[in-house]
């Protein structure tokens, strides 16, 4: 990296007056929004943490027992939290595209795009160690920076043109789910003209068995199998490289099938995010009785949609054959309740910011949101030196309510170490290795430092 001119982190001016290109100063932040992106991180972890400390198979097991602890956890997790906290991130993700581009075009013209794609395409890099290195099989930072690639372009359109441009992104994603669904109904429908054929003492087409095969297999995944949960629950005890390649496989699954099954999904939020940014809302700008209403209609419409969606979940999971007839799906309304629960947490936020009746709370959620990247990693190694093999081995240990026990903890690390750290530094350890490679420029972290 080369030398700069002396630069004030406050003017973003070079000694001698020129504009420089910098990260934002605390004096330029917005502080709602570093709140909501707080909650958001945080809140991530309660939908992480069975990934991190049971077996795959598990992740929806408790809706095969109502009435146990963990049904009832699982239930007001899902219901308040499931995709809704990485919904409000993706549109927070969104929001912060435009305060970055916007910023570089006051400064420096139209070097806007250079410093976006140079810090997306480090952000690439970051997700890729992330998961490969630091095991954690669930990253968002790869996906996210290949999905903010192709935002640049719509970053000048109204808010009414970006609300379109989520809409349209919404509805292919739900298209793309009907579709897996209808392929759902289809292979029991298949199987039925098997079955029927086989009764009749007619000889199976190779096709024919496939199709029975393939319906087996469904009703088996439906229900977690204990012998592989116990292997599993084995190998993630065990050391780095197996258990590096036990999650090889879901790793690249994860950064293919899913990216391309979930591109829709995340950029119909980032332009939601975009949008609502451009209108105030993230901004603390717009009246309170503006917020009292999406806090009102994201929680009464988006609730209930939830909950509907959890209860045919576990519909399908009890007897898929008598979900087969169900006339309504899961996934119909998933991503349209995701957003308006993600908003009614983030109007709830802005209110209570408004009154002031938690000021140091909201303070120390400012500050992990101020220092999400920082926070997001140290969750992963929090939680992979807890429940795996090379740390304390806990993996498959705990009961499903238990994790959130682990999860108190990781959220009182995040809020105290970044108390602690933004009292001295300017950016969290991460940030401020990512905005060093933005400008490739080593900018100044100590609050007293003023030079590069």
């Amino acid at each position: 990296m080369t030398t700069s001119p002396v630069i004030s982190p406050e003017t973003g001016t070079t000694s001698v007056g020129q504009p420089w290109s910098h990260p934002v100063s605390q004096i330029e932040r917005i502080k709602t929004i570093d709140i909501v992106r707080g909650v958001a991180l945080l809140g991530i972890l309660l939908m992480n943490i069975p990934l991190f400390g049971l077996a795959l198979q598990l992740e929806h097991e408790p809706l095969l027992r109502p009435g146990s602890t963990d049904y009832s956890v699982f239930a007001v997790m899902t219901i308040l939290f499931e995709g809704k906290m990485r919904a409000l991130f993706s549109m927070l993700f969104g929001a912060g595209m435009l305060i970055f581009t916007s910023r570089k075009e006051e400064v420096n013209g139209g070097s806007a795009a250079d410093f976006l794609y140079r810090r997306l395409l480090w952000m690439v890099l970051f997700g890729v160690i992330h998961e490969y290195v630091f095991l954690w099989v669930g990253d968002i930072l790869f996906d996210y920076a290949i999905c903010g690639l192709f935002l640049f372009p719509f970053r000048n359109l109204k808010p009414r043109q970006l609300l379109l441009c989520a809409l349209i992104c919404l509805s292919i994603n739900v298209i793309k789910r009907e579709r897996q669904q209808l392929d759902f109904r289809s292979k029991y429908e298949n199987y039925q003209q098997a079955v029927t054929l086989e009764k009749a003492h007619k000889k199976l087409t190779d096709e024919q068995k496939k199709d029975k095969e393939a319906w087996d297999k469904i009703v088996k995944a439906s229900k977690p199998n204990r012998k592989e949960v116990a292997e599993f629950n084995q190998k993630m005890r065990a050391g780095y490289g197996t258990i590096y390649k036990t999650l090889e496989s879901e790793n690249i699954r994860f950064h293919s099938t899913y990216l391309y099954l979930g591109l829709w999904d995340m950029l119909s939020m980032m332009f939601l995010g975009m949008a609502l940014f451009k209108w105030g809302f993230f901004s603390n700008k717009l009246p309170s009785r503006t917020y009292w209403l999406t806090l009102l209609g994201g929680y009464g419409i988006g609730l209930p949609l939830s909950a509907l969606g959890m209860y045919l979940m576990q519909q399908r999971m009890i007897d898929p054959v008598q979900y087969t007839g169900q006339w309504v799906t899961p996934t119909l309304g998933y991503d349209l309740q995701r957003a308006l629960v993600g908003i009614g947490h983030t109007s709830l936020l802005i209110l209570i910011y408004r009154s002031g009746v938690v000021p140091r709370l909201m303070k120390a959620l400012e500050n992990v949101g101020q220092m999400a990247f920082s926070n997001y990693v140290l969750q992963t190694i929090c939680c992979t030196l807890f429940f795996n093999g090379y740390g304390l081995g806990y993996f498959g240990k705990l009961e499903f309510y238990q994790l959130y026990y682990v999860v108190a903890v990781v959220w009182t690390i995040n809020l105290v170490f970044s108390t602690i750290w933004l009292q001295i530094y300017r950016f969290g350890p991460l940030e401020w290795v990512w905005r060093s490679l933005t400008y490739w420029q080593r900018q100044p972290i100590r609050r007293t430092a003023t030079t590069a």
